[in-house]
């Protein structure tokens, strides 16, 4: 690239999924607002984090990376927000109990407001309007008023972060996050399915590992058994926000975008000369960036030395939506060229987005069984090249949803009409999502 990099420089690059705000002036008057707001997170976290995945890139850990398809300003309580969060950690907890691996563990939280669409417009019985973008943009209602970009909204995203953030990290260092707590983390839907009795003899097993300790003298009430580290990413659509919230770390020099620890670049917006790359290139953040069918072994070739040119372990991550039947056709040769060139990638498997389908009645879904063939193929794959299959990245929420069949209850797809509340794609419930864990987990012991 010839360009100078700084926060805007990615103004002279072309830039896919932007909103056309209607108001230029008042647009560019919250971005300067937000611009004086303080930071969302920190520079110091964002290298700890960079760190930790270096690990994940040399085969010394695992990221679980997992959180909404899209958050909604409606539904950020704190019950909500909990929820989450406990589903995270049950699942983070399996698999390192399992595999006998240290887990980073990364919510798409606290700012996954923005979602790219395939159509900028959406017809409904003769009617055309805006595609709805994400809260952070305008609103599911199919009212003009609502589907309005409304340049609020981008104030509206950076308080509810704010609020999240606030509320996870007295989650996570106050004790809800304790060793002991996991049979207290087991919710009652979860408990009483299939998934969730395993996890009891687990959370069992974890207690009685806990009192050993104790009688043999070793201190379990040191921080690292009490706290967890979990951090936040969400896509780097909005570059007008994302750039708004960038900062020049005082110790470093370098620049961060502190609307979250790490950013990724959507299957719709790696194109090597757009904007989006452009922008991520410069700032010191862990990145990642989407991998489809249609990527070949040159394109992450470029990926690599555009977004990670010097080549440090942890900062740029690889993650696979191939979809499944399509693992094996696609990835190996992407992973033996990237591996050629020696790029300390983290690999991570995406098996969601692949994977969407839509049922005779047009509800929007996804089969379980399918996303565990993805990440099966995805593991059998890097056992053959030899590579370390990083970790998995999905969409999940804590509530009791019906988005997507199958799972250890056999959610049917006459089911789905019960709880259907996602804004965008089809979520993983609770259950769904720890039985996602312990298969995963399967796999991972029998990796190494």
């Amino acid at each position: 690239m010839t360009i100078t990099w700084h926060p805007g420089s990615w103004n002279d690059c072309p830039a896919g999924q932007q909103p056309s705000w209607p108001e230029a002036d008042f647009y560019n008057e919250t971005l300067h607002e937000l611009g004086t707001k303080p930071p969302l997170v920190f520079a110091g976290e964002a290298r700890r984090l960079t760190s930790h995945l270096g690990r994940v890139a040399n085969g010394e850990a695992f990221v679980l990376q997992a959180g909404d398809c899209a958050e909604s300003f409606d539904l950020s309580s704190a019950d909500a927000i909990r929820d989450k969060l406990k589903v995270i950690l049950q699942m983070a907890v399996v698999l390192q109990y399992s595999a006998g691996l240290p887990v980073v563990k990364i919510g798409r939280i606290a700012g996954q407001f923005a979602k790219p669409r395939s159509s900028g417009t959406e017809t409904r019985d003769g009617a055309t309007l805006p595609s709805f973008r994400g809260h952070i943009v305008n609103d599911i209602n199919f009212e003009e008023s609502s589907r309005k970009p409304d340049p609020n909204r981008l104030l509206q995203a950076y308080n509810t972060s704010a609020a999240t953030l606030n509320l996870l990290r007295a989650f996570t260092r106050g004790g809800y996050a304790d060793l002991r707590q996991v049979h207290e983390w087991n919710q009652e839907f979860v408990a009483s399915s299939p998934a969730g009795k395993r996890y009891e003899i687990l959370a069992t097993g974890i207690e009685k590992a806990l009192n050993f300790m104790t009688a043999c003298g070793f201190d379990t009430d040191d921080a690292a058994m009490r706290q967890v580290e979990l951090y936040t990413s969400h896509e780097a659509l909005l570059l007008g926000y994302e750039q708004a919230l960038t900062r020049q770390d005082s110790i470093t020099g370098d620049w961060y975008d502190c609307s979250a620890h790490m950013l990724w670049i959507g299957e719709r917006t790696r194109e090597l000369d757009g904007a989006h790359v452009e922008f991520l290139r410069g700032v010191h953040n862990p990145i990642g960036s989407k991998i489809g069918p249609s990527t070949s072994p040159g394109d992450a070739l470029d990926l690599c030395n555009a977004l990670n040119p010097d080549k440090v372990p942890g900062r740029l991550t690889l993650i696979s939506r191939m979809g499944a039947g399509k693992v094996g056709e696609h990835l190996p040769a992407i992973l033996e060229a990237v591996s050629a060139a020696g790029h300390p990638v983290v690999w991570q498997c995406d098996p969601m987005h692949g994977n969407t389908y839509a049922t005779e009645s047009g509800i929007k879904t996804r089969d379980f069984d399918v996303i565990m063939t993805e990440v099966r193929e995805y593991f059998e794959i890097h056992r053959a090249t030899g590579t370390w299959p990083g970790g998995v990245h999905c969409e999940l929420t804590g509530d009791t949803v019906t988005e997507c069949v199958g799972g250890s209850d056999a959610l049917a797809a006459d089911q789905l009409g019960e709880r259907y509340e996602t804004m965008c794609d089809p979520r993983l419930n609770g259950r769904q999502s720890l039985d996602l864990a312990f298969g995963v987990a399967e796999l991972l012991s029998g990796f190494r």
